[in-house]
């Protein structure tokens, strides 16, 4: 009985040292929408598309299968999609097109409430 009351008390103790401990210290969290936080030059984020002749590399190294490429008639690039669903941001895209064209914005806020809103046509500048 008594060892149960010591542990009970001992677990307190640390409980309470712990918090005591972490109340002097300053706090790791951001007021995220007030506050935007600090991206690394690497981030990967929303995928831009300028300069694309469709050669369709990119589609082929995807490894989630979120590209759609669409051609017309003339073999010119007429639609170019990306699934974000499907996307693992993983680069790619980017990195594996021969006229760098494919680039990934640091543009993170791409949470939507719909699925169907996640397949996004990407901006296209032609060439």
């Amino acid at each position: 009985m008594v060892k149960k009351i010591y542990l009970s008390i001992k677990a307190i103790l640390k409980g309470h040292f712990a918090v005591l401990k972490h109340l002097f210290r300053h706090p790791v969290t951001m007021e995220y929408p007030e506050v935007h936080p600090f991206l690394s030059p690497y981030f990967r984020g929303r995928h831009v598309l300028e300069g694309c002749r469709g050669c369709g590399l990119c589609k082929r190294v995807c490894s989630s299968d979120a590209i759609i490429i669409e051609k017309n008639d003339n073999n010119y690039l007429n639609k170019y999609v990306i699934d974000y669903s499907k996307c693992i941001f993983c680069g790619n895209c980017m990195f594996y097109c021969p006229t760098h064209s494919m680039k990934m914005s640091g543009d993170y806020e791409l949470a939507k409430t719909r699925k169907s809103d996640l397949l996004t046509d990407i901006y296209y500048k032609g060439v």
